[in-house]
């Protein structure tokens, strides 16, 4: 690093409280009760305690000072008077800045106004700022700013701690709700030698000792349907996975899935489950099952609406799903491509362009066509249609199950045809051990695959996924 980096002022504090023998980044620190608790005991009449936190606000008044500290817990007012703390500490105070981080000690009780404050006998810096924190933020341009500089926007901007400590509570309640039932979290691994278990585009990589061609993983599914035949009948894992693909309100490259496998299930039986969770996640996150979301509010109580595909791709895309024709000609005037592309690709690109929108649900979209479902079960009684669903909120998919498939020959099958389709988001390869572990025998088995990072957007009323990321991709600074 570099000091034009850094505030030259600063820098120059920096240098003279050097100077003076104090250290502006000391090895120990006070051990700090939170600002909460410090808080309550004014609630108890006097009592002493020790606050550390980030500057937010200074006020002088000749020989007196107030401060606002702020932490994870909250902010609190801190009285710093020469005569209390000492002519060195005063000094101290006096290269105090905006942003810097300081230790407080003394008694809390309350100013002749009523504010909770905390009045010093000791204060401690603990690290100078080096550069001055954002006076507001607005605009587009800000915005991203505030992205980019996550680490300044959790303290500088009002509610964006608490958005990712609801993110954080709704991952505890998935593990608690699945770790309840009798199901293992498991790791699988990150590079992956074939890229499968989705149809996306996947990032590339090389290991060298091996001289080997790797994959970052698109999804989770295939490694753990080799643990249910290994004899994991209920098992999960929330892990990221990586897709080489667009960014936009909903869609970031690298995001968080929650995927899970439940031997002698089936899709029906993962819809009751995936009720139940989200029922149980939204009350963790929020206290109800109402959530609010974009000037609506949901209900997250069993049980949820329940669609067919074909029923819906008629109402709202006037088409019916087995004329292929009449799908053809409703892409084009859609303005959706349709030449070369197999029937049921087509219909589903209409679906994704005229249905998904217009479905508030919360509502399962069951039965899907077969075709574009190649690890799912078909069903008995319409093998045109395969045992799956897609759970849709405010138009958006936040899960996705099948009856997985458990058939090696037929699995086999159809893999080898997606790899002879050509097409770019299809595996280039038969994941041959994939196939192998299917041979010595998976159980019938239901599989869920959930996206964290959107049903924390929509929990934390979120206006665009980035804004549950901490740190969502994005171009570099420009220079």
């Amino acid at each position: 690093m570099t000091s034009e980096l850094f505030d030259p002022d600063r820098l120059r504090t920096l240098e003279r409280l050097r100077s003076e023998g104090v250290d502006p980044y000391p090895a120990r620190s006070p051990s700090p009760s939170p600002i909460a608790s410090a808080r309550d005991l004014a609630e108890k009449g006097e009592a002493e305690a020790t606050v550390a936190g980030r500057i937010l606000a200074h006020r002088p008044f000749g020989k007196l000072a107030f401060l606002v500290l702020q932490d994870r817990t909250g902010r609190i007012q801190v009285a710093v008077r020469k005569g209390e703390v000492g002519e060195r500490a005063w000094a101290v105070y006096g290269r105090l800045d905006l942003g810097d981080l300081l230790a407080a000690k003394g008694k809390v009780g309350r100013t002749k106004t009523g504010e909770v404050t905390l009045f010093a006998t000791e204060v401690v810096l603990l690290a100078k700022a080096l550069l001055p924190p954002p006076e507001k933020w607005h605009g587009l341009a800000d915005v991203e700013l505030r992205t980019r500089l996550r680490y300044v926007d959790l303290w500088a901007s009002e509610g964006v701690r608490e958005v990712f400590e609801k993110r954080a509570r709704l991952v505890r309640a998935i593990r608690a709700f699945l770790d309840g039932r009798g199901y293992v979290e498991v790791e699988t691994p990150t590079f992956h030698p074939i890229a499968g278990g989705a149809s996306a585009r996947p990032f590339t990589t090389h290991h060298n000792t091996l001289d080997l061609d790797l994959y970052l993983r698109i999804a989770l599914e295939l490694p753990l349907k080799k643990l249910l035949v290994g004899g994991l009948e209920r098992v999960y894992e929330i892990g990221r996975v990586f897709r080489n693909e667009g960014i936009s309100r909903k869609h970031n490259p690298e995001f968080t899935m929650l995927e899970s496998y439940e031997a002698y299930a089936d899709y029906e039986g993962i819809a009751r489950l995936v009720e139940e969770m989200f029922a149980e996640a939204a009350r963790a996150v929020s206290g109800t099952t109402e959530v609010p979301f974009r000037g609506r509010t949901y209900a997250f109580a069993p049980p949820f609406r329940r669609a067919r595909y074909a029923d819906l791709l008629r109402e709202h895309a006037g088409v019916d799903l087995f004329d292929e024709g009449a799908l053809r000609a409703r892409a084009r005037t859609a303005g959706l491509p349709e030449a070369g592309r197999p029937a049921a690709v087509v219909a589903n690109d209409l679906f994704e362009a005229l249905v998904e929108e217009r479905l508030e649900g919360p509502v399962f979209v069951l039965d899907y066509p077969a075709e574009i479902c190649p690890l799912a079960k078909r069903k008995p009684a319409d093998p045109r249609f395969a045992e799956r669903f897609e759970l849709f909120v405010a138009g958006m998919e936040l899960a996705n199950a099948f009856t997985e498939l458990n058939d090696p020959v037929l699995q086999e099958e159809i893999l080898r045809g997606q790899v002879a389709s050509r097409d770019e988001e299809a595996p280039r390869a038969v994941d041959t051990d994939f196939l192998r572990a299917l041979a010595y025998g998976m159980p019938p088995a239901g599989g869920l695959g959930v996206g964290i990072d959107r049903l924390a957007m929509l929990l934390a009323d979120a206006p665009t996924i980035r804004d549950v990321i901490l740190f969502p991709l994005m171009r570099p600074e420009r220079g």
